[in-house]
């Protein structure tokens, strides 16, 4: 089995509210936030944007994650590096890392346990 395209984008910021307002004038709809200076936008059917606000003392990072059906029946390929295999996530999904053969770290996600 194969990753399904990409879930989602997860973007670290020093400013929650600039960079909220920032996708909204993309045309993203902001789905929901959080009280911690988070929150997830979405538009159209594409991935969703998750942002979170970091310390100024910190390098704001970007994630892609790639979507998987279902954790139990996914097989990577053995030309795939499992950094940690699917884990439940405090958000209700499971998620798995591998490096690519530059170094990167990507994650995949897949729905939680039923």
């Amino acid at each position: 089995m194969t990753t399904d395209g990409v879930e989602a984008v997860f973007l670290e910021t020093h400013n929650w509210g600039k960079a909220a307002k920032f996708f909204q004038a993309l045309g993203f709809d902001l789905e929901f936030s959080t009280d911690h200076n988070s929150g997830q936008l979405r538009n159209g059917d594409g991935p969703y944007v998750f942002i979170a606000e970091i310390p100024e003392d910190r390098e704001p990072g970007v994630q892609i994650v790639l979507k998987v059906t279902d954790a139990d029946a996914f097989r990577p390929d053995p030309a795939v590096e499992v950094v940690t295999p699917f884990e439940d996530t405090h958000f209700g999904t499971r998620e798995m890392t591998v490096r690519d053969p530059d170094g990167r770290l990507w994650s995949l996600q897949a729905p939680a346990k039923k």
